[in-house]
């Protein structure tokens, strides 16, 4: 299959585009620059533009079989205004820019990922979040939302659209673990405010299986929950970290004061979370090869 992916240069792209090209497809990666590194392979090819505004690569992306839209300025930033703006407008003119895209091309079958986040429920506290509940109202839930009502668009073209709400993606090569686990390892991780916030993750791996597992299931449409089926809380993930690594549980939590004093408004994604659940997945008889934590951080840095 001839796939085109937005974000490749990122930390998931790279290993997705790698992943891809090792079952056979042909990637090709839209990226603003070439000189970032990118996975070597014969079946990757590099195309130089800037999604977020129109251009000849968009006849290229509706050429292809599948599109896979990853691309979007960093989260984990400070918020301020101008950052806002960038991380909203980075997405969305992106997606409208691809939706645009498939609008030239002839009418035939094509899938379209676009990524969102589990961010889009917002913070619901304990309870259970499957694909069916609506969204919150923070901004990561409003960015989320607008982002798959966008995406959604490219229906009106024939297009099979699936909304990829992805969790905290744990990996070898960057990510949430390339943050944590020098920490951890000189004693100085620790659980975040209250520890009770969920957080809903997914292992590299997993992530790539459920890319395949779609590709090979086109009856699968809509929102679906890129997580695993476990999620745990702040503080559980600091005790099995620390479990795996072989070092002392930290006692002292990070303050909540501290870090809203340090990152203002996007502490809310350290202090708060979504308990989400691959539903859609798991009742379509996809199987996690990491269920649980556990498994998962024994497998990447134990």
């Amino acid at each position: 299959m001839r796939i085109f992916l937005t974000g490749g240069s990122g930390f998931i792209g790279r290993f997705l585009t790698f992943a891809l090209a090792e079952q056979g497809h042909e990637i090709t990666v839209l990226s603003r620059n070439l000189k970032k590194p990118f996975p070597f392979s014969p079946r990757v090819f590099i195309l130089e533009a800037d999604p977020t505004k129109t251009g000849a690569w968009q006849k290229i992306a509706g050429d292809h079989d599948a599109i896979i839209n990853l691309a979007g300025f960093s989260i984990f930033n400070r918020w301020t205004e101008k950052v806002k703006k960038e991380i909203f407008d980075s997405r969305i003119l992106t997606t409208k820019n691809l939706v645009e895209a498939l609008s030239q091309r002839e009418q035939k079958k094509i899938h379209f990922f676009s990524a969102s986040g589990v961010g889009y429920y917002g913070f619901q506290g304990d309870n259970f979040l499957d694909e069916i509940d609506g969204p919150g109202y923070d901004f990561l839930a409003r960015l989320a939302s607008a982002w798959e009502q966008t995406a959604v668009a490219a229906e009106k073209f024939g297009a099979r659209v699936v909304l990829c709400r992805i969790g905290i993606v744990l990996g070898r090569n960057g990510g949430a673990l390339a943050r944590l686990t020098p920490l951890f390892k000189c004693c100085l991780g620790a659980s975040l405010g209250s520890g009770k916030q969920w957080f809903s993750w997914i292992h590299e791996q997993d992530l790539t299986n459920i890319f395949l597992f779609l590709l090979e299931n086109p009856e699968l449409e809509g929102p679906v929950n890129f997580t695993a089926p476990n999620p745990v809380r702040n503080r559980e993930l600091t005790q099995t970290l620390s479990a795996v690594l072989h070092k002392p549980y930290p006692p002292l939590p990070i303050p909540e004061f501290l870090l809203r004093l340090t990152l203002g408004e996007s502490a809310d994604m350290l202090l708060k979370g979504q308990r989400a659940l691959p539903k859609k997945l798991l009742s379509n008889g996809f199987l996690f090869k990491f269920p649980t934590l556990s498994i998962a951080l024994h497998d990447l840095v134990g």
